[in-house]
């Protein structure tokens, strides 16, 4: 984020916004782009409004076009209500918008939040949630998180980097969708006499029952792995229903971009792990080979 910014130069290779590179025609690319950083930069005597004038007199906007600006983004960002109080007595949720507001100054293509509903309350999450929601119609949004449910629920498509390397670009379905290697149900059952699983038999498209965990109520969670992967909902409720057995919950068992997150961590470092091993074994039959002909000699 801080080379695509153009705070860090890069080693190598080219990062262009919107057609510019960033290292050649700075200017140009850094007009394409409104920056939220992690830490909130503020000036805490200043007023929302007057912040945002600055920002807007630093950004090179005209001058008799800056108080139109200033209204814009004051609305834009739902904060005219407190447009004239000072920002060191904003709470975090107000001053979260009024750095978002900064970044919105000029009106920018890009818009580069990092982290931005960190300390935020709940009620001040899914405020922010749905104000970069908005601001996602008009620009491109890039986000960075490490509270993958938010993930989820705010982005089109997903990149995860681990240690540097590119581990998948895809949208949060389809990296859920990965980590599903079987349908399964989870039901929950009240089942005094341990009857599921010979009950569970009698239906043919049952490939596995697995008891998960047993709650505190009384009652017992199963995970259901049914084969060729039918929906055997309806078949379960007849059948356990059918012999006694009280369904509390019945669901489709979910994947989460977290459980698709560790999946593709794990699966990248077995990889590096078993490439290292590939290059040792063969660095030891290379020295062995030389070893052996010298023997001969």
């Amino acid at each position: 984020m801080n080379m695509i910014t153009g705070f860090i130069e890069s080693t190598s290779g080219t990062i262009e916004i919107n057609g510019y590179d960033v290292s050649k025609k700075a200017k140009k690319a850094k007009r394409e782009i409104g920056y939220m950083p992690e830490t909130t930069p503020l000036y805490n005597e200043l007023t929302p409004k007057e912040f945002i004038s600055y920002m807007a007199e630093l950004k090179g906007v005209k001058k008799k076009e800056r108080k139109e600006e200033v209204e814009r983004i004051l609305k834009e960002v739902d904060i005219e209500d407190v447009q004239d109080k000072l920002i060191r007595n904003l709470s975090r949720g107000y001053k979260q918008r009024v750095s978002m507001a900064g970044a919105l100054v000029g009106n920018p293509k890009v818009l580069i939040l990092d982290e931005p509903t960190v300390g935020l309350d709940p009620k001040q999450v899914i405020q922010i949630r749905k104000l970069i929601k908005t601001l996602g119609k008009d620009h491109t949004v890039i986000l960075s998180s490490h509270i993958l449910s938010e993930i989820s629920q705010i982005c089109e498509k997903v990149i995860i980097i681990n240690k540097g390397n590119l581990v998948a670009i895809d949208t949060p379905e389809n990296l859920e969708d990965k980590v599903k290697e079987e349908k399964s149900l989870l039901v929950t059952v009240e089942d005094p006499e341990n009857k599921i699983e010979e009950t569970m038999k009698n239906i043919k498209n049952v490939k596995q029952i697995k008891l998960i965990k047993k709650l505190q109520d009384g009652t017992k969670e199963y995970s259901i792995v049914s084969e060729n992967e039918k929906d055997i909902r309806k078949e379960v409720f007849e059948c356990l229903a059918k012999n006694g057995i009280t369904i509390f919950e019945l669901k489709k068992s979910e994947a989460t971009l977290e459980e698709a997150f560790i999946n593709l961590i794990d699966k990248q470092k077995s990889e590096e792990e078993n490439e290292k091993n590939k290059k040792s074994t063969e660095e030891k039959k290379g020295k062995n080979k030389k070893k052996e002909e010298g023997g001969d000699k």
